[in-house]
């Protein structure tokens, strides 16, 4: 690990406004994916800025009292606080359920929403989340949907300086998780999410790409006739799919129906 200097601002506007003077720094968080990148010498911020003290970016809340409204999730939530809110139970169950599979229960007790959506790593599980569930991401100056968040591997429509503040989740009438574990790691080799509205049906998928995207060709066979036999007849390229020690790009097009079927059968049942 290379010297840095350690700020700990104690307001948004503070942490941002250190980031501008700075010469090279990083916000950090959790440090779920940072701190390790900084001990194999991946990374070398010149200053950290921790975040963990801003109370702009925590708590759990609904945006109004009518039933079925948005969540927020402040961006500094961690893993565990989303999987055991009952806020989220209430709500968007299957975002605990998401929370829930992440890593282990040591990142699930340090690592936060916003971290891991911003780091964007491509077998993520949130990632799918925020794309199936209609989310849109707060930092201090914007909204981003979360159609436009992901842009290729660990890379975001964030700007240098951007904070994701919180991120609002619109709940579904219905959805589930699937996905396939990396036995060591944790890590999705494929994870998809299907999620019901009343104006069609939604199926994010992390794992596969680059980076998380929305399966298209999915969602519109899924409104056609929401059956998990209707699957069978979608063709999924596999170009510019990952490809390595784990599973070949193939393979994870396959998983990708595969989860699919199985979401909508138990959608069903």
């Amino acid at each position: 690990m290379y010297a840095f200097d350690y700020h700990r601002p104690t307001s948004l506007a503070d942490a941002k406004a250190l980031y501008a003077t700075l010469e090279d720094p990083m916000y950090v968080s959790g440090g779920m994916t940072l701190i390790p990148s900084m001990k194999q010498r991946l990374a070398a911020p010149s200053d950290l800025i921790d975040l963990s003290s801003l109370i702009e970016l925590q708590g759990i809340a609904q945006l109004n009292e009518v039933q079925g409204a948005a969540c927020r999730v402040g961006g500094l939530s961690r893993h565990n606080e989303v999987a055991g809110s009952a806020l989220i139970q209430q709500h968007l169950p299957v975002l605990g359920q998401v929370a829930a599979a992440i890593g282990d229960n040591q990142v699930r007790n340090r690592g936060t929403l916003g971290g891991s959506i911003a780091n964007a790593d491509p077998a993520a599980d949130l990632p799918a989340a925020l794309l199936a569930m209609k989310a849109v991401v707060n930092t201090q100056d914007r909204q981003i949907p979360a159609d436009d968040f992901f842009l290729d591997l660990f890379e975001t429509a964030l700007d240098a300086g951007d904070i994701v503040v919180s991120v609002d989740f619109s709940p579904p009438l219905q959805a589930v998780y699937e996905k396939f574990r990396h036995p060591a790691s944790g890590y999705a080799v494929v994870g998809v999410l299907v999620a019901r509205y009343a104006d069609g049906v939604r199926v994010g998928v992390t794992g596969a790409g680059p980076c998380a995207f929305r399966a298209c060709a999915m969602e519109d066979t899924l409104n056609e006739e929401f059956v998990p036999q209707a699957v069978d007849a979608v063709d999924i390229p596999d170009a510019g799919f990952n490809s390595d020690m784990h599973a070949s790009a193939e393979y994870r097009a396959h998983l990708i129906k595969v989860l699919t079927k199985r979401a909508a059968q138990t959608l069903l049942s």
